[in-house]
């Protein structure tokens, strides 16, 4: 708009004596020189005087007559670019023409809503309007100023006015103004949502304008996101629907729930005059309460706390932090972030945002998330996000716990579930394998029986069947570490185990490895398979050699000690049961193993060697035999430093009374032989056929069964028995199912049971008194052997 008006010099028409009243008043000028100069006696100077006057009077005639014919603008002398510039600053369509209507200039919101070239003349779109706009010029030329209203255009119909202007006044100034803009509400809307609204808004203060009927027509964003909920908009919801009134101006948001902050607010009617009606409600915090970040009082308090709290204002920071919640998040006393999201990774970030910004705003609300911490990222964490109101600045609280210790706990037992798992598997594997097994060796056997050394097949066949028992090493390896191997557990003490098997390790160990022994006082008995536990020693000597090797040279120290109950209970396990234990300590000075690879490393198969250089059945092997031996083993470890395995069994205390001895007879060498009826009851074909032969070679009579139903028809046909071998596991009737039904018509019949599973484990499950074992794979000696033992002496 151009604020400055200037003044317009209005003049009358002075006719024809107008314009002859300057020639004669200088042709009456010459006229009285030349008489004063005849008078004084210069006749000729008169006569040139007369002369030069008519002169003067001709050319002042001449320039009267021809000032009215001269462009306006050239006459006024006007600057364009100054007129230009001060039109560019009116925000409305403006511009200037002549007189007549010509264009001369026009701002660039005229240029912009008529087109560039358009004079004002050539804006209407119909008659009427065109009429209206040539009334509005010929009244401003006359009058000064002029009007018309509704000129429809091709941008819509808009009102004009007109003025004159320039020093002559032979200008007009055209102006479009926006209806819009004459309607207060219309401008209170505009305030709300342009740069006054958003900076009220970051001052922490809400504007909703409402209309006359106390409709909400408009708000700022900081209103919106506070008061509007699901399917409100502007223009058709009702105020008083968004608030909850109070006394002396104090309200609260609906939105917010019942919790919600109490709030003051401030009404600003559009009608200075009117006391209701349309108009600006500005909306702010109350201010009674503290806040929360200028009390000292409040931050000991939070500090004090066992559980990790934090409060974060509306824009997403931090108000404060206290100590608990600084150690679960890993932060350092002097470091202080900015927002939550600071605290998480990447990934997490965009989500802890959103959900700060949730419970921020909107009805206080809580949740757990989980997210992994920038400074410990290897674990996620539960971050609990709750909405606070009524709390000063404080507007969420974050609570962060310190879980290290119960996912440590996790992984522990998700690891012991893993093991158990594949545990099984494996043992089902090995199962089958042995029975593979049984077959290959047991013809292996039979046919060295036809062949002496010095056959053409002899070395073949010693070949098989040496490799078949590398087989049958690695089905006990399975085993072992699937804790389903047979064990021959007796009690003993573990010095003794290690002074047993520590000559055998100097010659494992070589040169570069120095052994000590060390071992405590006051060791109890434990009950354990001699030769199992020194395949336990062995297995991780050899592991701590290797890693030795990797530094050049280096120390094994193998210790023992005595672990009272009280001492476990100290020590606070959720995994070591309290108890008395003997422990067996096997630590290096080697190359130590990483963190990430700790928790792997009793895993079947997972090994760090190089390809063909280790089975990855060492420590899983470990871990079976410690396990099935009823001990514990832990495993601790520093890069650079060594590791240390920790072996608990557990102190051995047999009952009064319960000792009862277990030898078996032995059978000599010669004494393979025997005689009678034997039942041998096995569903797989080739364990069969061996088994079959083998027996007979001794000289046993067999009569064979492939399943339990089969094996019961037969005996209840009768017949005298002097031994019923049978398979543990078997399709339909199992092994124990069938010897129970037998038993009760033959209570003296003995029995051989033949499984790849471990003896204990069977003894525990089966509840039959007087039966043997024989572990698969076995051989044709052991067969016969174990069937001697089953019968007895001659």
């Amino acid at each position: 708009m151009l604020h400055q008006q200037l003044p317009l010099i209005e003049r009358g028409s002075d006719g024809p004596f107008g314009r002859l009243l300057v020639p004669a008043l200088v042709l009456g000028a010459g006229l009285s020189m030349s008489m004063l100069l005849l008078v004084a006696a210069q006749p000729v100077l008169a006569g040139a005087a007369v002369l030069g006057s008519a002169i003067a009077a001709f050319v002042a005639d001449r320039r009267s007559a021809i000032r009215p014919t001269m462009p306006g603008a050239l006459a006024s002398g006007l600057d364009f670019s100054l007129v230009g510039a001060a039109l560019g600053l009116a925000s409305e369509p403006a511009a200037l023409t002549d007189g007549d209507g010509r264009l001369l200039i026009a701002n660039a919101a005229y240029r912009e809503r008529f087109g560039s070239s358009r004079p004002p003349l050539g804006l209407a779109s119909d008659e009427g309007s065109l009429q209206g706009l040539e009334a509005a010029r010929s009244m401003a030329w006359r009058d000064g100023a002029g009007c018309a209203g509704g000129i429809e255009t091709d941008a819509g119909a808009v009102p004009v006015t007109v003025e004159r202007a320039g020093a002559s006044g032979g200008f007009l100034l055209w102006r479009f103004p926006d209806p819009a803009l004459a309607d207060p509400l219309t401008l209170a809307v505009k305030r709300a949502e342009g740069v006054m609204g958003e900076r009220l808004a970051a001052a922490g203060i809400m504007v909703a304008v409402i209309d006359s009927n106390g409709v909400l027509v408009s708000g700022n964003t900081l209103f919106d996101s506070r008061a509007l909920g699901a399917g409100q908009e502007h223009g058709s919801v009702p105020f008083r629907d968004l608030i909850r009134a109070g006394d002396d101006q104090r309200m609260q948001l609906r939105g917010e729930g019942d919790n919600a902050a109490v709030l003051r607010g401030i009404y600003l009617p559009l009608d200075p005059d009117a006391e209701s009606g349309a108009g600006t409600f500005l909306i702010l915090e109350n201010g009674d309460g503290t806040s929360l970040n200028q009390a000292a009082n409040v931050q000991a308090l939070l500090d004090v706390l066992p559980v990790g709290l934090a409060l974060v204002d509306r824009d997403g920071r931090f108000v404060t932090l206290n100590q608990a919640f600084r150690q679960a998040a890993g932060l350092s006393s002097g470091a202080t972030p900015v927002y939550p999201g600071d605290l998480v990774v990447k990934e997490d970030k965009a989500a802890v945002a959103d959900a700060v910004r949730r419970n921020a705003r909107g009805p206080a609300m809580s949740g757990d998330l989980a997210v992994r911490l920038a400074r410990l990222p290897g674990e996620p964490v539960a971050l609990t996000i709750a909405g606070l109101r009524g709390l000063g600045d404080a507007v969420v609280l974050l609570l962060l716990k310190d879980n290290s210790e119960e996912a440590k706990l996790k992984r522990q037992v998700a690891q012991a579930t893993k093991m158990q798992v594949v545990g099984q598997l494996a043992g089902g594997v090995a199962h089958d394998f042995n029975n593979i097994l049984t077959a290959i060796i047991g013809h292996c056997d039979l046919m060295l029986m036809r062949h002496t050394p010095g056959d053409s097949d002899y070395d073949d066949i010693q070949q098989i069947k040496s490799n078949s028992n590398r087989a049958a090493g690695l089905t006990r390896q399975l085993l072992a570490f699937s804790r389903q191997q047979t064990l021959r557990p007796q009690v003993l003490q573990l010095p003794d185990v290690i002074s047993e098997v520590s000559h055998l390790l100097k010659r494992l160990l070589g040169e570069t490895v120095e052994l000590v022994v060390k071992h405590g006082r006051n060791l109890g008995p434990v009950r354990a398979d001699p030769g199992q536990l020194e395949q336990v020693i062995i297995n991780l000597a050899v592991n701590a050699r290797d890693a030795i090797a990797l530094k050049g040279s280096g120390m094994l120290t193998i210790q023992t000690y005595s672990v009272r109950a009280d001492q476990v209970a100290e020590l606070g396990s959720d995994i070591l049961p309290v108890d008395d234990y003997s422990a067996l300590s096997v630590s290096d000075t080697g190359c130590g193993i990483a963190a990430n690879v700790l928790g792997k490393i009793f895993e079947p198969f997972f090994t760090t060697k190089e390809v063909g250089k280790g089975t990855g059945l060492g420590l899983a092997t470990v871990y079976g035999i410690v396990k099935q031996s009823g001990g514990f083993i832990f495993a601790d470890s520093k890069v650079g430093e060594g590791t240390r395995f920790v072996i608990y069994l557990p102190v051995f205390r047999e009952e009064a009374g319960a000792a009862k001895s277990r030898s078996p007879v032995a059978a000599k060498k010669d004494e393979l032989w025997g005689s009678g009826n034997v039942l041998l009851v096995e569903d797989e074909a080739n364990v069969r056929s061996v088994a079959e032969r083998a027996l007979s070679r001794h000289g046993y009579s067999v009569t064979t069964a492939d399943n339990g139903e089969e094996a019961l028809d037969i005996l209840g046909r009768g017949g005298d028995f002097v031994l019923l071998i049978s398979d543990v596991v078997m399709p339909g009737m199992d092994g124990p199912t069938m010897v129970a039904e037998a038993r009760k018509s033959r209570p003296g019949l003995k029995i051989l049971f033949m499984s790849g599973y471990a003896e204990e484990q069977l003894r525990n499950s089966i509840d039959i008194e007087d039966v043997n074992f024989l572990a698969k794979p076995f051989s044709v000696t052991d067969l016969a052997e174990a069937t001697r033992r089953a019968i007895g002496p001659k």
